[in-house]
């Protein structure tokens, strides 16, 4: 079991930048894929970023590449997720999460593909 607790979120008039924070109850070094989604109101939860410490590599939604930036530290046990030009549209309560299985290579993207979720925080971008 890990627990995760998301912190960062808050209130950011569009353009401006939030770096969201994801601290696990435990080490993490055994679990390889850790990621980040989104619940905007009256919509699914999507899938924002995820990052594999194993292999090393990253991935981003669409809506998000270029902007948002996922990085690990397995020391702290932490998972980050670095927001800039925020958009109205980025406006959602997100999630950290991670991914049990095996993965040595590459990240999964669906909701039911992550076994542990932090409670989530609030991110508002104002236009």
């Amino acid at each position: 079991q890990v627990q995760l607790v998301e912190s960062g979120g808050g209130l950011v008039q569009a353009g401006g930048s939030l770096r969201l924070s994801c601290a696990a109850s435990r080490r993490t070094v055994s679990i390889y894929v850790m990621g980040w989604f989104r619940q905007a109101p009256g919509k699914e939860r999507e899938f924002v970023a995820a990052h594999n410490w194993r292999d090393g590599t990253t991935g981003y939604a669409n809506s998000v590449k270029g902007r948002f930036t996922i990085s690990r530290d397995n020391a702290k046990n932490t998972v980050y997720l670095q927001m800039n030009s925020l958009k109205p549209e980025d406006t959602a309560v997100y999630y950290c999460a991670a991914d049990s299985s095996p993965i040595f290579a590459g990240w999964r993207t669906g909701v039911t593909d992550y076994d542990y979720w932090g409670q989530g925080t609030q991110v508002t971008v104002s236009s």
